[in-house]
């Protein structure tokens, strides 16, 4: 069901920069470890690309893992991207029960809500279906997200569409950031985003440069 006052159709309906906050959940070891739903190498690649979308457009962007000493690290890929922020590391399976990333979202002020997690049915469903009810607008990141098995990935992002989260994917959220390729300040970072983790298209894309006398070495 649609929250009161959140738009689903028009072109308010597509993701805007200055409106959006993203929330990265427990892409650890243990979490990819049990991972079965998906090609980890594809959902590390993807949720790379969402985060760098994220610093290319400045996003603010919350990391979050759970029980890391057992759970292992933030993945280094993802770390990467922001060196010098250290994840929340919670105990609770519902990230939208620990007041520290509730605060931490609040505090941008922004409520499209754009979220990924390890797993989909858990720990991204739960905090997703949560976050309505405070007056988010939710996105689920699916390919950037992944369960036990095709099943239970499935039903979460089934869970999470009935209770009215938006699913999406890595890709055309960056696009719906970018919107305008008139917009040329983000132009350069999202080609390089897309050349590092845009498959075939990226392919594509370094072939066209190759062609433009554009190719990069």
């Amino acid at each position: 069901m649609a929250a009161k006052g959140i738009t689903y159709t028009g072109l308010d309906a597509l993701l805007e920069p200055s409106k959006s906050v993203l929330l990265l959940i427990d892409h650890q070891g243990a979490q990819f470890a049990g991972m079965r739903s998906m090609d980890a190498t594809l959902v590390v690649n993807n949720v790379t690309a969402l985060a760098k979308g994220a610093k290319v457009f400045d996003v603010p962007t919350i990391l979050t893992t759970v029980v890391e000493e057992r759970g292992g690290h933030l993945i280094s890929q993802l770390q990467d991207v922001f060196p010098e922020q250290a994840p929340i590391d919670r105990t609770t399976i519902n990230t939208w029960e620990d007041q520290r990333v509730v605060d931490a979202v609040a505090a941008t002020g922004r409520k499209d809500l754009v979220m990924a997690g390890l797993w989909t049915d858990i720990c991204l469903a739960w905090p997703a279906i949560h976050a309505l009810a405070d007056g988010y607008r939710v996105f689920a990141v699916t390919d950037a997200s992944g369960a036990t098995s095709n099943e239970a990935h499935e039903r979460g992002i089934e869970r999470m569409i009935q209770a009215g989260v938006i699913p999406t994917c890595a890709s055309t959220v960056i696009a719906e950031w970018q919107r305008d390729w008139a917009r040329e300040e983000t132009v350069p970072g999202v080609t390089e985003i897309l050349l590092q983790h845009g498959g075939v298209f990226g392919t594509s894309l370094a072939w066209e440069l190759q062609l433009l006398g554009q190719h990069k070495d």
